[in-house]
């Protein structure tokens, strides 16, 4: 029985071999799709396997079953969104691909969690250089949220300063007069008035 490596080499071979398997004249003409569809026609030269046309699906395009379906690496994709999920998988056999709803912080438990577990992830090329780059990514952010907030309490301070010297500079209001210190004329004029105006309400 052939070694796993032997056969996706084999594989390999195959895949750079394979046509790409469209309609017939999809190359020609923009409206026809690119997918398969088996020419039917009675004239067809596709149809009839004539020389110079393109290939239709025969058998021996196919990968071979015990790799089929698999990476190049020789690990089996399984889709993970948590890091929980790790649990279930046998590092020599299965790769793990995050999937692209998984946020930042999720995405490096599961980093972590597969470092840890010695689990290949197909979809990070290096799993340990996008942890320090992460680590580098949230001091960078620490760092500038404390810049920001000594800026606005150095801004506070000279704002709080130039107040100060505002009303530093702004002339003292002469004080109220006490009643004491207003002559006795005045106050009888003051009552006369008040009188007047009571009377007139």
């Amino acid at each position: 029985m052939a070694d796993k490596k032997e056969l996706l080499e084999l594989r390999k071979k195959i895949k750079r071999k394979k046509p790409d398997f469209i309609y017939q004249d999809a190359h020609k003409k923009i409206a026809l799709p690119k997918k398969w569809k088996r020419p039917r026609g009675l004239h067809s030269k596709m149809r009839l396997n004539k020389r110079g046309y393109r290939r239709k699906i025969q058998i021996g395009w196919k990968s071979p079953a015990l790799v089929r379906g698999l990476h190049p690496s020789g690990h089996a994709p399984v889709l993970i969104s948590t890091a929980s999920d790790l649990g279930e998988l046998d590092k020599n056999e299965h790769g793990v691909i995050i999937s692209s709803n998984v946020g930042e912080k999720k995405r490096v438990q599961i980093i972590e969690e597969a470092v840890k577990k010695d689990i290949t992830i197909l979809n990070i090329k290096d799993p340990k250089k996008y942890l320090e780059d992460h680590k580098k990514k949230i001091e960078a952010k620490k760092e500038g949220k404390k810049k920001k907030a000594s800026e606005k309490a150095a801004k506070k301070k000279k704002l709080e300063e130039k107040k100060k010297e505002k009303e530093k500079a702004k002339p003292k209001a002469e004080p109220a007069t006490p009643e004491y210190a207003i002559p006795e004329k005045i106050k009888a004029e003051k009552k006369e008035k008040d009188k007047i105006l009571a009377s007139g309400k």
